[in-house]
């Protein structure tokens, strides 16, 4: 199998936030809408919604305030843990060799990174159903 049957397309991109009040109040002015706010390890995260355009933002890593300071693109994956063992089989560059769960949306989620060739984090996630 290839690793593109375990992903539909982008599910979100993940901005570290400075002030995460101050981000939501940015986009909200763009006309995205508060989509989820979750507390993990006494961080706020948010996701911000605009049509089918997800941002992830969220307090307690640092900001580069320089150009080019996206973290990370989220693919939506269907099996993380398929997904997974596929990247290792590819030899990808893992940023994570097992898979990471999160306590966001109803019933969690799962997720992997690897580094893509300009140190750029892809990260395949999946929303638990």
């Amino acid at each position: 199998m290839a690793l593109d049957n375990y992903f539909t397309g982008i599910q979100h991109v993940g901005i570290p936030a400075t002030d995460l009040d101050e981000t939501v109040a940015f986009y909200e002015k763009l006309g995205f809408e508060k989509a989820g706010e979750f507390l993990y390890q006494g961080n706020r995260c948010a996701f911000m919604k605009y049509g089918n355009l997800l941002i992830e933002t969220w307090e307690g890593d640092e900001t580069a305030k320089v150009d080019g300071a996206i973290n990370h693109i989220s693919l939506n994956t269907t099996d993380a843990a398929a997904a997974l063992q596929e990247a290792k089989q590819m030899d990808l560059n893992l940023i994570d060799t097992e898979i990471q769960t999160r306590p966001f949306w109803d019933k969690g989620i799962k997720f992997f990174n690897i580094y893509g060739p300009n140190h750029e984090k892809i990260e395949f996630c999946e929303i638990v159903k």
